[in-house]
């Protein structure tokens, strides 16, 4: 009969198991998002993972349901097994354990994007993805609940707060610590423990992170509450590298059991392995494990108040570089060029020379737009910058980079200069032209949006001050449809919230459809640019409207072109609806944002000389952004 949980670890040294995913990995198993479903279609291999464990030493194995929430199974299609999933992940590991044994159901993050504010979802979402993975386990009788991986507070919170509420059964809270003792969004793992004991977890400590020694120096934090509960340290076998296609991690076992030491000597009684480390490193951990501690002292509940995170204040936002310097008397023109396909710039910076003796403010620079492979939009900025003396936009997209890259291209951009940064979620990467390309989508627009606000407040991502403030005009995509705007109007809203200070939108050829577009946002405070694009022909409409996501050309203004054979006469037809389109708009828009159509510039130069000719002023909103900032 197993004894009961905390009492053992107020007593001993209590010993966990290893890696599951990454030891699946060097067994030839691929990895992927749902390594849970071999609890179902290869229970032998996941038992026998759990015998090796426990035949190295551990007494306390973890179920194979790391992953196991709707959320994260729905993007492989397995959210229709998640009950027998969790149940087979826990009946797997309550045979192996038998009654000597601990069996902890793991619980990983939801997947969600954090903070909530900057998603789709909500904490009542949340709360029911953990409670119906919690409420699974309970139902396969596991001993305890095991919170891992988590890198926001906020989350683990939640989750603690979902399990207290469905069982009195032991939690364990670990968090992620990958340097300086704090998680990825600053917060120290002390403030994180005491709230986590708060909340009503029994254990609490840190896991996963950027190997040994960066978990070594949270268990220092964390050592002020270990005469209050026990605490619990799992970290990785080092830093891993890929070697011949397989990866590594370098830390050989003896070398983890001293740093498990150390951290007994912190306050640990649960330790263990996570990524890279296998039953070798857990038979190696015994070694260390015999030596007796004397046992915690008995807490009782956690008294005073619920801590809260460790928060920094938010600066004033800037109107960026971009806006604040665009005349505060005149309309407001942004062109768009595509860079090129190929590698001489030489018509595109010609094209933005051109464009600027036209009356233009700014040049607008996509990152492989619809994932065609084009020139690097930054380098090309700073080229038209340098060359031409002109302000430029790059369009920064989530597709292409994870959150490292995103934040060294937004410094890369604050050194070369560039005025604008126009945060776009990016087009999918199945349709690119380059074989095997995938996107990465670490965040979406409006956590790119966020990021690039932290960065003009002197802070990256992770909350770590940057010795300098970016001055970035932060942009955004917008794509405005009458008849149902409810969801685009939310999104913006809360895009402004997060810091969005101008948008481009879709193309539009309806002066009504744009007029009711700046009356829907006029709560805003952003600056709103329709998107101009001048048809060049009926198959180039024709084209846009079925095979460009977001683009609607009226089928009146189809079959108008379309009554025109030659080409040319389509031509001239297009542009003056584009003019008059123009005109018609212009005393009550925000500014234009012109598509130059298959980076014809010629065309959109000439649309920016007649407007400025015309001395129109637009809705004059400019002048609010030219004079702050």
């Amino acid at each position: 009969m197993k004894p009961n949980f905390i009492d053992f670890l107020r007593d001993k040294i209590l010993l966990g198991d290893g890696a599951i995913g990454t030891y699946l990995y060097s067994k030839g198993i691929e990895l992927g998002k749902d390594i849970e479903r071999l609890n179902i279609s290869e229970s032998d291999l996941i038992y026998s993972i759990h015998e090796e464990y426990i035949r190295a030493g551990s007494q306390l194995i973890e179920t194979n349901t790391f992953g196991a929430n709707r959320h994260k199974l729905q993007e492989s299609g397995l959210d229709s097994q998640i009950r027998e999933i969790n149940l087979a992940g826990a009946n797997l590991a309550k045979r192996a354990a038998g009654q000597d044994v601990y069996v902890a159901g793991s619980i990983g993050p939801s997947g969600f994007d954090f903070p909530l504010a900057t998603g789709s979802h909500d904490a009542g979402e949340l709360n029911d993805i953990f409670s119906e993975q919690i409420s699974l386990l309970l139902e396969g009788e596991v001993d305890l609940l095991l919170f891992e991986t988590f890198t926001h507070l906020d989350e683990m919170l939640l989750a603690i707060k979902a399990a207290r509420s469905l069982s009195d059964a032991p939690i364990i809270a670990q968090m992620a610590y990958p340097s300086s003792g704090k998680t990825a969004t600053g917060i120290d793992a002390l403030a994180c423990g005491e709230a986590a004991l708060a909340a009503g977890a029994d254990v609490v400590g840190g896991n996963c992170g950027r190997g040994v020694s960066s978990l070594l120096t949270a268990m220092e934090h964390l050592s002020a509450l270990k005469d209050q509960a026990p605490l619990s340290a799992f970290p990785n076998a080092g830093f891993p590298e890929i070697v011949g296609h397989r990866m590594v991690y370098p830390a050989e076992p003896a070398y983890m059991a001293q740093a498990l030491r150390a951290m007994i000597k912190q306050g640990a009684r649960l330790v263990g392995g996570c990524c890279g480390t296998t039953p070798a490193h857990i038979h190696e951990f015994q070694q260390v494990l015999r030596i007796k501690r004397r046992p915690l002292a008995r807490s009782a509940d956690v008294q005073g108040d619920e801590p809260q995170p460790q928060t920094i204040a938010a600066e004033p936002r800037v109107n960026g570089k971009l806006l604040t310097s665009m005349a505060a008397d005149q309309l407001p023109i942004i062109v768009e060029l595509d860079p090129p396909t190929h590698l001489n710039v030489a018509g595109v910076i010609e094209g933005a020379q051109k464009l600027k003796e036209s009356g233009a403010d700014a040049i607008s620079l996509g990152e492989n737009p619809l994932a065609i492979l084009r020139a690097d939009n930054l380098s090309l900025a700073h080229l038209i910058h340098e060359k031409v003396d002109i302000e430029t936009i790059i369009h920064l997209t989530c597709r292409d980079r994870n959150i490292l890259g995103l934040q060294s291209q937004i410094m890369g951009a604050h050194l070369l200069g560039i005025g604008g940064i126009l945060a776009i979620t990016g087009d999918p990467a199945t349709s690119s032209d380059q074989p095997g390309t995938s996107g990465v989508f670490d965040v979406k627009s409006f956590g790119l949006i966020r990021m690039i606000d932290q960065f003009n407040q002197g802070r990256n991502l992770a909350g770590k001050e940057m010795k300098a403030k970016t001055n970035f005009s932060v942009g955004g995509a917008f794509s405005f449809r009458p008849n149902r705007p409810e969801v685009q109007l939310r999104r913006l809203e809360r895009k402004t919230e997060l810091g969005l200070k101008f948008v481009m939108t879709q193309p539009l050829f309806d002066s009504s459809e744009v007029e009711k577009m700046m009356e829907a946002v006029s709560h805003l405070d952003i600056l709103v640019l329709p998107g101009i694009f001048p048809l060049i022909s009926a198959r180039n409409a024709d084209f846009l409207h079925n095979e460009v996501p977001g683009i609607f050309i009226p089928e009146s203004i189809r079959k108008k072109l379309w009554s025109y054979n030659q080409v040319e006469d389509q031509r001239k037809v297009a542009l003056e609806y584009t003019r008059q389109l123009i005109a018609d708009i212009t005393p009550f828009v925000d500014g234009l944002y012109l598509v130059s159509p298959l980076n014809k510039w010629e065309i959109t130069a000439e649309l920016c000389r007649e407007v400025r000719e015309q001395g129109w002023k637009g809705s004059g909103r400019i002048s609010k952004f030219n004079s702050k900032g």
